[in-house]
């Protein structure tokens, strides 16, 4: 049985899911839908939801250019090719050619390994979307806020006191699955999640993966031991003596007790500790050299 809209406020619902999609009405029938999914099967149960619920898409916000967010746009067109995409700044691009991000992650033209739904997903024509604040998009009244770290850029949405986190925040059960919490930029994902702990008069947020919770600190706190916890791993890591990035991911890896078992794991955790190593290198605990014709990251 396909799932259907639960409740975060009147006229504010969310799709459950391993990624979960909001929904904004316009209180004329219509709903602007924010992310949309992984891919075609997520898509359809969720317009089976909105059918069912009486609700017709009026738009599509993507608050980022990951493919487990976007996925589902390609499909939702098909079915409604008059509705209008939007996202962040650069996210827009990546969602425009998907492909931007597994070159983006492997640093050439990927192979076919990296070529996979949850790296690429199929393009849709995404437009810029309004600047952080209050805005209108589909007949539906809300507030982006500006959440980069995790993605280049990121908008995490306000509806009165509901507040869609994205992936700015994570639920606990990602946080335990996922030990190295993806991120563009480690330091930015830690002020973005601590901005949005000092959000007053939020009775409910909701993480991108994860359930709705009334306790936004607790979720924020939990965010940021997580984020911690990993530069900790990878100065550790460092500690062990000079290495490669690849080296140290091996190490942070061991670590953590984490096994990886395709490329998109490595590509994707890779990432992680690079970011990790650029925030420590701006801090000056870790330098960064050329040796034997490597990158080599030692204690500053």
């Amino acid at each position: 049985m396909a799932s259907a809209l639960l409740p975060l406020a009147p006229g504010v619902h969310y799709f459950p899911a391993a990624v979960n999609s909001v929904l904004v009405e316009d209180g004329r029938g219509g709903a602007l839908i924010i992310d949309t999914g992984l891919d075609e099967s997520h898509a359809r149960k969720l317009l089976r939801a909105m059918t069912d619920a009486e609700l017709q898409p009026t738009g599509i916000l993507n608050t980022h250019s990951h493919a487990d967010h976007h996925g589902g746009n390609s499909f939702i067109l098909k079915r409604f090719p008059e509705l209008k995409i939007f996202a962040p700044p650069l996210e827009n691009a990546v969602i425009t050619h998907p492909i931007l991000e597994p070159i983006t992650l492997f640093g050439a033209r990927p192979p076919a390994d990296l070529q996979n739904k949850f790296l690429l997903a199929p393009p849709s024509p995404a437009r810029l979307a309004p600047e952080p604040g209050l805005t209108r998009i589909g007949g539906a009244d809300i507030e982006l806020l500006e959440v980069a770290g995790h993605a280049s850029m990121m908008y995490a949405v306000r509806i009165g006191d509901v507040l869609y986190a994205a992936d700015a925040l994570f639920g606990p059960e990602a946080l335990q699955k996922h030990p190295l919490t993806f991120c563009a930029d480690s330091g930015l994902q830690k002020e973005a999640a601590a901005r949005l702990g000092e959000l007053e008069g939020v009775r409910v947020v909701l993480p991108g993966h994860g359930d709705p919770t009334s306790d936004l600190a607790g979720l924020v706190a939990a965010n940021l031991a997580a984020y911690a916890r990993t530069t900790d791993a990878v100065l550790h890591a460092v500690r062990a003596g000079a290495a490669t990035t690849d080296e140290l991911l091996a190490r942070v890896c061991d670590a953590l007790n984490i096994t990886m078992t395709n490329a998109a794991a490595v590509v994707l955790n890779r990432a992680v500790v690079a970011a990790h190593l650029t925030e420590l290198q701006e801090l000056g605990a870790v330098e960064l050299s050329v040796e034997d014709n490597r990158l080599m990251y030692r204690l500053g």
